[in-house]
C-alpha cells in the first residue's frame, strides 16, 4: 500500500512538472510584440498550465496523506484538463492552417494577403474597432523604427529577412511601385495605384501601413507562426500528460486492489 501511494505521489509530481512548459509557452507568447497587442491565446495557455499545476499538487497531497477523495478528484479533474488541452491543441492547429507567404520579384522578404487566413483569425482584426486598438499598440512599438537603424541601402533592405509583421506594416506593398528612401520612408510613384493598400501608405511614422490589409495579414502570419510553436509545446506536454494520467489510473487501481486484498486477508485470519 505504501509503495502504491509513493508511486502515485511520484506520478502526480511529474504531472506538476508538466505545468512548467505549458506556463512557459504562455509567458513566451506575452513577450511577443504581436501577441501583446492582440492578447488571444497567452492567457488561456497560462491558466491551463496553472490548473495542471494545482491539480497535480492535489493528487500529490492526496497520495502522501492517503486521502482517496483527493485522488479521485485528481483523476476526474485531470481528465477534464486533458480534454480541454486536446481541444485547444486541435483548435490552434485548425485556425492557424492556411495562410501562405508570397514571393516578391527581386526581394528576399515575403508578402502576405489577408484572405489567405482562417475566418476566425480574420474576424479578430477586420473590424475597425478591434483594429484601431491593435494598430495603436503596434505603432507604439519599435517594430518598424528599428529597421531604419539596420538597413541604410535599398539593396540591403530588399535582401533582408523581414518578419511578416515588418513586411506587412512597415513598408508599402511592392506592387504599388513606391521608391525606397529608407525602410519606413518611400516616394510615391508618378501614377500611383488608387486601389487597396497603395492608397493607405503614409510616410507619417505613426501611420506607415498600419491601416493596410497587408499589415493585418502580416500580423496574422506572425501570430500563426508563434501559435504553432506554442501548439507544439502543448502537444508534447499533452502526450506526456496522457501517459502520466494512464499510469496514475493503474497505480490508483492497484492501490485499491491491495487495500481490498489486505482487508480480505485480515478478515480471513481473524475468522
Amino acid at each position: 500500500m505504501a509503495l502504491s501511494n509513493t508511486l502515485i505521489a511520484g506520478i502526480n509530481f511529474a504531472a506538476m512538472l508538466l505545468s512548467i512548459p505549458i506556463i512557459a509557452a504562455g509567458i513566451w507568447l506575452t513577450t511577443q510584440t504581436d501577441n501583446s497587442c492582440v492578447k488571444l491565446l497567452q492567457w488561456p495557455v497560462i491558466v491551463a498550465g496553472i490548473i495542471v499545476l494545482l491539480i497535480g499538487l492535489t493528487g500529490f497531497v492526496g497520495a502522501l496523506w492517503r486521502l482517496p477523495s483527493l485522488l479521485l478528484f485528481y483523476l476526474v479533474a485531470m481528465l477534464l484538463v486533458i480534454l480541454f488541452l486536446t481541444a485547444l491543441v486541435i483548435f490552434i492547429f485548425v485556425v492557424t492552417g492556411g495562410g501562405s507567404e508570397r514571393a516578391v520579384p527581386n526581394r528576399i522578404y515575403k508578402e502576405y494577403r489577408l484572405e489567405d487566413y482562417s475566418g476566425w483569425l480574420r474576424r479578430r482584426v477586420e473590424s475597425s474597432e478591434k483594429w484601431d486598438r491593435i494598430r495603436t499598440c503596434l505603432s507604439s512599438t519599435s517594430t518598424c523604427s528599428e529597421l531604419n537603424q539596420t538597413y541604410r541601402l535599398a539593396q540591403d533592405f530588399f535582401y533582408a529577412s523581414l518578419t511578416p509583421l515588418q513586411s506587412g506594416c512597415c513598408k508599402p506593398p511592392t506592387d504599388c511601385g513606391y521608391t525606397f528612401v529608407n525602410p519606413t520612408y518611400w516616394i510615391s510613384p508618378i501614377n500611383p495605384k488608387i486601389e487597396g493598400d497603395c492608397m493607405q501608405w503614409s510616410n507619417d511614422q505613426t501611420q506607415l501601413c498600419y491601416a493596410c490589409d497587408s499589415c493585418k495579414a502580416g500580423l496574422l502570419a506572425n501570430l500563426s507562426r508563434e501559435w504553432r510553436r506554442a501548439d507544439l509545446i502543448l502537444l508534447l506536454a499533452l502526450v506526456a500528460l496522457i501517459f502520466i494520467y494512464v499510469a496514475g489510473c493503474f497505480a490508483f487501481r492497484a492501490s485499491k486492489t491491495d487495500k481490498l486484498f489486505s482487508q480480505y486477508k485480515q478478515g480471513y485470519y481473524n475468522s
